[in-house]
């Protein structure tokens, strides 16, 4: 499926007019549904009731010139046009600035970094150093020698990603709630308090139930306030960019400058027009969406705005799985199952348990608030702050990735950076209000993803402290008199070198492991997707006769990863392949790794790429061919008989040996590291998915080895 997410990026140019239309058409409910969905609420949760008895149109029309004014600088000029060619091989949001950034930098964020994985971006757009005279160059040694800055620049990313969670919460619930509203003009007008909470709750539980199928200044200080509620017209636009990984930066650029900007300015427009005319006749009159709307439409358009606040729903929630499985993989985030509910788009994914911790909290914010307003305050704080994030992001991209001067890149932070303080001050003062509620949300977050990526390096650097050596293995035989027992024993670790501790451990109290045994090592590199010919880094540990090596496999934090069958074959073609290669083995185990692909991953050269069922049909065929009859092939006596032995311990079965660490603090720890790893992070690790869960491995096919890790 990467591969195939792959080929429609490299083919992006080629696409014609009709492909690129149908995208843009295609965008208009998964990237614009929160933005378009706007109107419902702005201008009620900007003035409330308080332009009830004006006499004078100038809040309005205030209101309005801001809306109008903030849609093209933010979404139109700096997400549409700038923002969108900051894309990370195609793909956008907050960690592909990030990844950028790391790999122009060479920043190493990830424990079990190696030189050999710099490779795999080779591919991608050049990285060329900027000039070491220049601003720039600066910079990029700054960022490099300081691990402050290192570590500053990973918490503004989380920071960015904890905001799109609660986005994630809040969105939906004023969407919904705001759209059902309408009940009050359409129907049940005497009841309409009755209905209104129940049919949003009910809305938004089916919402996630189903979701794994996917001021003018005359106002002065009150029109400031007001500026809190303004800044919902621009909610979504974050969307822009992180979903650019499903479509194209032409085709979202085509959508919103013909269809989506146009309709919102008129939509606004319409609304201002009918509150000139109407705010002051009556003295219970109402400020929303729905009282513009003549009375014999209103009931098709109450279940239009329903219809719309849904999918704009489905399209966040979507956006904070893939925020949520782009931290995972960086490490920053308990291990959570994936499903991929898609087979054509890769970033369509499903996480159960998150699904259902939204579904709580987006309910008791609906109970808890049952205000529009202050649901308004509280989802508005979370969109301009992880707006000023990207801001922040953006400029450093400017100067360390594009090379532009740093000028333009303070000039970018002053021209947007400036109208999102204005708004982020008038969204901070109503904190009180409902504003405190994206804050708890990310510190929440922030603490769960620190103390786990914080356990997370302790326990990495546990095993690399305790790992033994290759001679210490191999000379375990004489010694405890070890036993090989037929078929594959994969043993998982996050070591790309040396023995983990979990399997002396293992090995000194069970002296027996299998005949063939593959140390595997699954992680994640900073790029989004990893090319299929380029997963596997395969090398032997020890002599050829001792049938042990190391497979490191690797994925981009968009890849999807394959389950237990499917694994297992890639796995076992690969090492046959790198057996028929004759690479020779080393005692330095460093230095034997080597990126091996096999010969099922692309057709014939001219002929295009094959489709999934195709190519899993032919990797078969051809995967026995390597392992079944290798004499078909001209290759050494030597390589025929390993082989022939891959071939039979396939036959025998394949069993996985996961290490299941207790992680406590050593005796003298400080008390906040004390309670970090003795009740935080050991609570995570007790309730998070563990390695079998993640690779969908049967039960009876486990062997879990217990070990104490004092970090």
């Amino acid at each position: 499926m990467d591969m195939e997410s792959g080929i429609s990026r490299d083919l992006v140019e080629k696409q014609s007019w009709r492909t690129i239309l149908t995208l843009a058409y295609q965008s208009l409910g998964v990237v614009y549904g929160d933005l378009s969905t706007s109107p419902l609420y702005v201008y009620q949760t900007a003035f409330a009731g308080d332009i009830a008895h004006s006499e004078s149109n100038d809040e309005i029309f205030g209101a309005l010139s801001f809306i109008f004014w903030t849609l093209t600088l933010i979404p139109l000029l700096k997400y549409a046009f700038i923002v969108l060619r900051a894309d990370d091989d195609g793909e956008g949001g907050t960690f592909a600035l990030y990844s950028l950034l790391c790999r122009h930098a060479k920043m190493n964020s990830l424990p079990s970094y190696q030189l050999a994985d710099e490779n795999l971006w080779a591919h991608m757009k050049s990285i060329t150093p900027p000039t070491s005279s220049t601003f720039g160059a600066r910079l990029k040694s700054s960022l490099e020698k300081n691990r402050v800055l290192q570590r500053f620049l990973l918490v503004l990313a989380l920071l960015g990603a904890c905001m799109v969670i609660g986005d994630g919460i809040l969105s939906p619930a004023i969407s919904v709630f705001s759209a059902v509203s309408g009940v009050e003009f359409a129907t049940w007008k005497d009841h309409h308090q009755y209905v209104e909470l129940p049919l949003a709750c009910f809305i938004l539980m089916a919402l996630f139930a189903l979701q794994h199928y996917g001021t003018h200044r005359k106002t002065q200080r009150r029109g400031w306030i007001s500026l809190g509620g303004i800044i919902l017209c621009m909610t979504g636009s974050e969307a822009m960019f992180a979903d650019l990984g499903h479509f194209s930066q032409l085709s979202i650029k085509i959508a919103f400058t013909s269809f989506v900007y146009p309709s919102l300015i008129l939509a606004y427009m319409g609304q201002a027009a009918y509150l000139s005319q109407h705010h002051s006749i009556q003295n219970d009159f109402r400020i929303g969406f729905y009282v513009s709307v003549p009375e014999k439409f209103r009931w098709p358009v109450l279940v239009i705005a329903i219809l719309a606040a849904v999918v704009g729903s489905q399209a966040i929630i979507t956006g904070t799985f893939s925020i949520i499985k782009q931290c995972s993989a960086l490490g920053c985030f308990p291990r959570v199952k994936i499903i991929h509910t898609s087979s054509e788009m890769h970033g369509q994914i499903y996480i159960p348990e998150v699904n259902w911790i939204l579904m709580l909290l987006c309910l008791a914010v609906t109970i808890g608030f049952r205000d529009t307003k202050q649901m308004g305050n509280a989802a508005g704080l979370a969109v301009i702050s992880g707006m000023l994030v990207t801001t922040c992001l953006m400029s450093l991209v400017m100067v360390l990735c594009w090379h532009q001067n740093g000028f333009l890149a303070i000039c970018f932070v002053l021209v947007f950076g400036t109208v999102e303080a204005l708004y982020f001050s008038a969204s901070v003062i109503k904190f009180l209000e409902g504003a405190w509620v994206p804050v708890a949300f990310s510190v929440i977050s922030m603490i769960v993803m620190c103390v786990w990526r914080y356990g997370t390096l302790k326990t990495y650097e546990f095993d690399v402290e305790n790992k033994v050596s290759v001679d210490w293995l191999l000379s375990l035989g004489p010694s405890l008199g070890i036993v090989r027992v037929r078929g594959i024993g994969l043993v998982q670790t996050e070591l790309v070198s040396g023995i983990p501790a979990i399997f002396s451990h293992f090995v000194t109290n069970l002296p027996a492991f299998h005949q063939v045994l593959v140390f595997v090592c699954v992680k994640s590199v900073p790029i989004p997707h990893v090319k299929q010919e380029q997963r596997f880094l395969v090398g032997r540990i020890g002599p050829r006769k001792h049938r042990i090596y190391r497979c490191i496999v690797r994925y981009g934090y968009r890849d999807a990863e394959k389950d237990d069958l499917q694994f297992e074959n890639d796995l076992v073609c690969s090492l046959a392949e790198y057996i028929r290669s004759g690479k020779d083995s080393t005692r330095d185990e460093s230095e034997q790794l080597s990126v091996v692909g096999t010969p099922w991953q692309l057709h014939e050269e001219g002929r295009g790429y094959l489709g999934t069922e195709e190519a899993s049909e032919l990797r078969e065929i051809q995967c026995e061919s390597i392992t079944i009859n290798p004499r078909k092939r001209v290759v050494p006596e030597s390589q025929d008989i390993e082989l022939q032995e891959l071939m039979e311990a396939r036959e025998a079965g394949i069993a996985y040996i996961f290490g299941h660490s207790y992680a406590k603090a050593k005796r003298g720890s400080s008390l906040v590291k004390t309670m970090a790893i003795n009740f935080c992070y050991r609570f995570l690790r007790r309730n998070c998915r563990g390695p079998r869960e993640i690779l969908s491995v049967p039960h009876a096919s486990t062997l879990e080895v217990g070990m104490l890790y004092q970090l």
